[in-house]
């Protein structure tokens, strides 16, 4: 842990506050290629002629490599050292993505070469969350998480709106070429910020003891149950962010204009909707760190499920409306994130926290890859074997999200009157 008192002031932040923002500003880097394909799927569903099923395959190619990443990269952190994970998956992330932009051409190939992208995008993110939980007071920790994880929502809004330029000037391809830079920027900002970073996570003796640490983990029923609400909000909120760009596209060509013009207005109003949703990220995680974890967790999950079985039904109603509701959505649905990811690392052992990250991001990210899947097979589903209207399978498919989502703040209830809680917060001590 790093000692206040030895940190000078710049410009009235301290030493840790320069080093996240650093941090953060390479997260956002990072994000820049999260949401590209969101943005051009519209496009790519014309000219690679895919089914709404086809095209969730792709988002949850995504999502499997990543998770992959996550694991793996979160298991390495803990045996090797965050910082050198860090910027061997960076290298690999920016190469992937170019390699994306190039060969891209069809259904398969995209979704192989979609896949190889997200099986290196891991290192800005758990090796990350690791260095800043073994680096940060718990005392500041929501906050510190929740200003690094609202970086990364910058970012998927950036990518948005990009890609909406670029979309409008020189079709999808130029778009991932432009938000393919990202990762080699982020790469390069890691590297200065990372020299700044104290030796804080090394490999530890206790990381290898593979099967002592898995049965410690598995059989530690409160962060278990962290995990598995991180889970369940992941298949909520993974699913939202995978088909929300062409829900908007949907509703601004029923209600104005269709083609090109109406992809980049969705992805335009996308990205706005993205950086309203860092409101979450910075709320909620400091909100946490003063009324307890599981306390913000489920208004927000609640919140967020409200407007899971609400906003589809709305999709040929006034843009207004839509982009009201979808503020709501936006905000509540990544507003636990940081606080899920605080939360854990005060149910674990300090140096198992790598490896805690490791579980939820399979279990999170898997379940985050199945949900844009199912979310295409009920809206083709409801279009095709039902008729159903706009509205109604729209409706359908975003209520999907909540079905799932539903067990998340059910499991952190259950977590708050569990007896000998871990001193989470306040409402644990």
């Amino acid at each position: 842990m790093r000692q206040e008192k030895l940190q000078p002031k710049y410009l009235g932040l301290g030493q840790d506050d320069w080093w996240l923002l650093g941090l953060s500003l390479a997260r956002m880097a990072f994000s820049l290629i999260f949401e590209t394909y969101a943005a051009t799927q519209p496009l790519l569903m014309g000219a690679w002629q895919m089914s709404a099923s086809q095209a969730g395959w792709l988002h949850s190619g995504f999502y499997i490599g990543y998770l992959l990443s996550l694991f793996g990269l979160g298991l390495l952190a803990d045996r090797y050292g965050a910082r050198r994970i860090i910027l061997m998956a960076g290298a690999a992330s920016a190469g992937s993505a170019f390699l994306f932009a190039i060969w891209a051409h069809d259904f398969v190939s995209g979704l192989l070469l979609y896949g190889l992208t997200a099986l290196c995008a891991g290192g800005s993110y758990t090796p990350v969350l690791t260095l800043i939980a073994q680096s940060i007071p718990a005392q500041r920790r929501g906050r510190a998480m929740g200003w690094y994880i609202a970086a990364g929502t910058l970012g998927y809004a950036l990518s948005l709106y990009l890609s909406s330029v670029m979309v409008a000037y020189g079709g999808w391809r130029s778009a991932f070429y432009a938000t393919a830079c990202g990762p080699a920027l982020g790469t390069g900002l890691m590297f200065w910020v990372l020299r700044f970073t104290p030796p804080s996570i090394s490999p530890s003796p206790e990381a290898s003891a593979d099967d002592g640490l898995w049965h410690a983990l598995l059989t530690n029923k409160h962060a278990m149950l962290m995990i598995w609400g991180y889970a369940f909000h992941s298949w909520e909120l993974l699913g939202m962010r995978s088909w929300f760009p062409t829900f908007l596209t949907t509703s601004v060509a029923l209600v104005t204009t269709s083609g090109p013009q109406a992809v980049s207005i969705g992805a335009s109003v996308g990205a706005m909707l993205s950086l309203a949703s860092m409101v979450g990220n910075i709320g909620g995680g400091a909100l946490s760190d003063r009324w307890g974890r599981t306390t913000v967790i489920v208004l927000m999950s609640t919140l967020s499920l409200t407007c899971s079985f609400t906003i589809g039904w709305l999709v040929t109603l006034p843009l207004w409306l839509v982009v009201l509701v979808g503020a709501c959505y936006s905000i509540a649905a990544i507003g636990d994130s940081p606080v899920y990811s605080a939360a854990l690392t005060e149910l674990v052992p300090a140096c198992f926290v790598g490896t805690a990250y490791a579980l939820r991001s399979v279990l999170g990210f898997g379940a985050g890859a199945l949900s844009p899947l199912a979310f295409g097979f009920v809206l083709d589903w409801a279009r095709d074997a039902l008729g159903a209207t706009a509205p109604q399978a729209w409706g359908l498919a975003f209520a999907s999200l909540g079905l799932g989502g539903v067990f998340g703040p059910l499991g952190m209830l259950w977590l708050r009157r569990r007896p000998h809680r871990a001193p989470m917060t306040e409402e644990f001590r």
